[in-house]
């Protein structure tokens, strides 16, 4: 059994399932690419996939992950599912993905590149499901990290096949948000995305700096945990330099030296740093 995630968040949660039930056993495989923000326009072809790390390229510098440019390549993890699947006759893949953009845009990039494998691949979609949380209270998380191990053991009885007509159908829909090719993906329930402009989460981001200087991490780590629809870290920067540029956040320090050198206040706030 192959489980596929689309969070490195999720693969210790679902190691800590595994162990406590062997019916759960085999090894877990990550898609790292974020499809819910960035160009899409021909994806699958050599043009767009470079056009796409160009993207990336400039999103991750000088970031603390400008390393993760050079170990995506999800187009590799593709290559060495089909080859398992294609070796293993009784092979089986599930997909793990939890009510959130990254994880929809995620199984949509991959499923449609595996339409000849249907009936091996299994889906289990947390989708608007309660479960319980460390203090035994009923939540309903978006994200498998948030999902207590005996908690994940309950779920794989979700699991269902990937149906034909999904393979009919969901690969128009990605095709359709590709050649839209809008800079962000937003889910609007169940599975259905729609595309949104690249400045989408601007207004939320503005609404929770403080009007006086901040070091960027302590600001980044407020907008995160305040953020009603989540994105990444590197988006969230990516989206800082440009309302900077457009002259309505101001960001002082030198980038060669790190997101920790640099500051982030309003126009009009006060240049002293105030930590929590």
């Amino acid at each position: 059994m192959i489980h596929l995630v689309f969070e490195t968040a999720n693969i210790a949660a679902l190691e800590a399932a595994i162990a406590l039930d062997e019916t759960l056993a085999g090894y877990i495989v990550e898609i790292k690419d974020d499809y819910a923000v960035g160009p899409l326009l021909d994806i699958y072809e050599t043009e767009g996939y470079q056009a796409r790390r160009n993207w990336w390229a400039n999103v991750l510098a000088y970031s603390p992950h400008s390393d993760q440019l050079n170990i995506v390549d999800d187009k590799l993890t593709v290559h060495q599912l089909i080859q398992n699947l294609e070796e293993d006759s009784n092979e089986e893949v599930w997909i793990w993905m939890g009510q959130n953009t990254h994880d929809v845009c995620g199984y949509y990039w991959l499923m449609s590149q595996l339409k000849p494998y249907q009936g091996k691949l299994q889906v289990l979609y947390l989708n608007n499901l309660p479960f319980l949380n460390e203090k035994g209270q009923l939540f309903y998380p978006t994200h498998l990290s948030e999902i207590q191990p005996k908690e994940f053991i309950k779920a794989k009885r979700l699991a269902r096949p990937i149906t034909l007509s999904e393979f009919e159908l969901d690969p128009d829909e990605w095709k359709k948000l590709c050649q839209e090719n809008e800079g962000v993906r937003f889910l609007e329930g169940g599975k259905k995305l729609v595309s949104m402009p690249i400045s989408f989460y601007d207004k939320e981001i503005l609404s929770l700096l403080t009007k006086n200087a901040q070091k960027l991490p302590s600001a980044l780590a407020h907008i995160l945990s305040k953020m009603k629809v989540k994105t990444g870290d590197t988006f969230i920067v990516f989206r800082l330099k440009a309302l900077a540029e457009q002259g309505k956040i101001v960001l002082a320090g030198n980038w060669e030296k790190g997101w920790k050198d640099m500051v982030v206040q309003m126009p009009g706030g006060s240049s002293v740093v105030v930590e929590d």
